[in-house]
């Protein structure tokens, strides 16, 4: 080789500075991918993140509404309980009030009370036979007398007697009379006067009562109540005497007729001029006796007892044998505490209970050998 041509510089194969190679060319496509890697990674951590944390408020939310939701429940539970428990309290309370009330009202002092104003008038055929019985009430505080008068063949209960014929009660002397119409109004009545039946007739068609104590044929009225008796009797007017027959529908049975009482429309005057709800269970006892001693008239004498002592008697009867040694008082309707009662007022008995669906009686007694009748 010549030396000018080694002195010559060699020519390049290139015009100009050569491009420099991308620094990182790469590199940035990969990172690049990686990027769109943890985007797409970062977007569904966070797609999933927001998907738990919905799901964990939806849970604190379902959470929290049944922590509520339990809480009202309880809240509701116990004013529930404490609603009940009052309404109990107040059940419990007026049903003792109204015993203690009954038993007030029902106590010998109170039924005395109460049965001043009344007068059970009898009027007596020629043959001394009862053909009416008027029942009466003086209304002093407003100068009025109210009275019911009931036939002689009325059927009601007569102590000692079953369901019976209210005139067959005077063949037992007055006080099974007193007691029958006692029993059958609920009301009590203590004094009477039996005066000839033409008396008893003339009070009725002119709706006066003057004079009719003035020939009584007896009484057990004492002077001072006779005398008071009297005194409103005559100076009351006829404006202010209602003496009304006693609702019935007359059955006829061969050639005899009786009367059939009309439940309803007695009660409705008896509440009406007395103030008392024949069928009042809350204040009114109703019971059934049995004789089971074989004594004859025991039973009625028990129930003539038990009549004067506040209870009704709805019937009374033989029972299946004679030989219970001891009274039983079996109690179907209410609390033990009223068959223990009953057992005070005879003296006697033993408090059975046994519940019965049945709205005939509330005790049922079953007289034993170990009851005697009281001294009059």
């Amino acid at each position: 080789m010549s030396a000018r041509s080694q002195d010559r510089p060699r020519r390049s194969r290139v015009s100009g500075p050569a491009p420099e190679t991308p620094a990182g060319w790469r590199q940035t496509r990969r990172g690049s991918k990686a990027s769109k890697k943890a985007k797409r990674q970062l977007k569904r951590y966070e797609t999933k993140e927001s998907i738990a944390s919905a799901a964990r408020v939806t849970q604190r939310t379902v959470r929290d509404v049944l922590v509520l939701l339990a809480m009202g429940i309880g809240w509701l539970l116990a004013f529930a309980a404490v609603f009940l428990l009052v309404i109990f309290g107040v059940n419990r309370f007026a049903r003792w009030n109204a015993v203690r009330v009954a038993e007030r009202e029902n106590s010998p002092q109170a039924r005395v009370e109460r049965s001043r104003d009344n007068l059970l008038i009898i009027g007596l055929d020629e043959k001394g036979a009862a053909k009416g019985f008027l029942a009466l009430r003086l209304d002093s505080g407003q100068d009025q007398i109210y009275g019911i008068a009931i036939p002689d063949g009325a059927f009601i209960e007569v102590p000692g007697q079953g369901f019976e014929r209210i005139g067959e009660s005077w063949n037992s002397g007055h006080a099974v009379s007193l007691d029958a119409v006692s029993n059958f109004f609920t009301v009590p009545f203590t004094g009477y006067a039996a005066v000839d039946y033409s008396v008893y007739q003339t009070a009725m068609k002119a709706q006066s009562l003057e004079m009719i104590l003035g020939g009584e044929i007896e009484t057990n009225l004492t002077d001072a109540d006779r005398e008071r008796f009297a005194l409103a009797f005559d100076k009351t007017s006829t404006e202010n005497v209602a003496l009304v027959p006693l609702p019935v529908k007359p059955i006829t049975l061969g050639s005899q007729t009786y009367f059939e009482p009309q439940r309803k429309e007695v009660a409705d005057l008896v509440e009406t001029w007395w103030g008392v709800r024949i069928d009042d269970a809350a204040t009114v006892t109703r019971v059934i006796v049995y004789n089971g001693a074989g004594i004859p008239g025991i039973a009625g004498q028990a129930a003539q007892r038990l009549i004067r002592a506040g209870y009704r008697v709805v019937d009374t009867r033989n029972a299946d044998r004679f030989d219970y040694a001891t009274t039983r008082v079996i109690v179907q309707n209410g609390p033990a505490q009223v068959g223990s009662e009953v057992v005070e007022t005879l003296g006697v008995g033993e408090v059975l209970e046994q519940p019965a669906d049945q709205k005939v009686a509330d005790i049922i007694i079953i007289i034993g050998k170990d009851y005697t009748t009281p001294a009059p």
